[in-house]
């Protein structure tokens, strides 16, 4: 089984760092996609903090999403990253810092020395790569 097929098979929850209220991004699309294949959706955007964003509450940063989840018996699995590359290192390190065991960084989302970290602390990494674009081609 490949990495991909590993995360889409074991993955229940999802920290999606930077997504968006507004249905026409595509964060916000892939996450809405994402959820209604019965993942579990937390949005992380400080600019949306406390808000619901797909039914769920929006927090500031990973710890504090990761803390909530916590709180009620979940773990953050995968990081998902919708920010640009030049936050991607940030994000990475967050989601080491969470225990999270997966980084997924979006198209046009790449960072060599951020991913070599997740690596290094044991996360599986996919990069410049879109999740949604994945499950749906094991759809077939």
């Amino acid at each position: 089984m490949d990495l991909i097929d590993e995360i889409l098979d074991n993955v229940k929850t999802i920290a999606v760092v930077g997504l968006s209220d507004n249905p026409a991004r595509d964060s916000h699309g892939v996450s809405a996609y994402m959820q209604s294949q019965g993942y579990r959706i937390i949005p992380v955007n400080p600019a949306l903090n406390g808000s619901e964003v797909l039914g769920e509450q929006s927090y500031a940063d990973l710890s504090a999403a990761s803390a909530a989840a916590q709180a009620e018996g979940v773990d953050i699995d995968l990081v998902d990253v919708f920010r640009r590359s030049e936050f991607a290192g940030a994000v990475s390190d967050d989601a080491i810092a969470i225990g999270a065991r997966y980084v997924w960084m979006q198209d046009g989302v790449v960072d060599e020395a951020a991913a070599e970290r997740a690596r290094d602390a044991g996360l599986g990494v996919v990069m410049d790569d879109c999740i949604l674009r994945q499950h749906k081609r094991r759809r077939g």
